[in-house]
């Protein structure tokens, strides 16, 4: 069992930054891959980005350019980077973490952009 708490989420202005963090509980279990969705009102849950064990990351393609994944494997940490952020990036964004063979998901947090 893995347990994933985020945080970092709020309310920031149009062009503003904001950093998200997700912490994995301690498991004997190797987490391959983390990772950031999001989901909108009335939208799907969607890829923010992800990042394998060795550092490959994949970028959904809305923010490419503006939001960095990165992350530390000793601590079981994920870190999102947003950056120039634009109110349709307003959503609930949630981590996820692939300990086979399981995918795990944290409890969100709000990230609201104001125009």
């Amino acid at each position: 069992q893995v347990q994933l708490v985020e945080s970092g989420g709020g309310l920031v202005q149009a062009g503003g930054s904001l950093r998200l963090s997700c912490a994995a509980s301690r498991t004997r279990f190797t987490i391959n891959r983390m990772g950031w969705y999001r989901q909108a009102p009335g939208k799907q849950r969607e890829l923010v980005a992800e990042i394998t064990l060795s550092g490959i990351t994949n970028y959904g393609d809305s923010v490419k350019g503006r939001f960095t994944i990165s992350r530390d494997n000793a601590e079981n940490t994920v870190y999102l980077q947003m950056n120039s952020l634009k109110p349709e990036d307003t959503a609930v964004y949630y981590c996820t973490a692939l300990a086979l063979p399981r995918n795990y998901w944290g409890q969100g947090t709000q990230v609201t952009v104001s125009s």
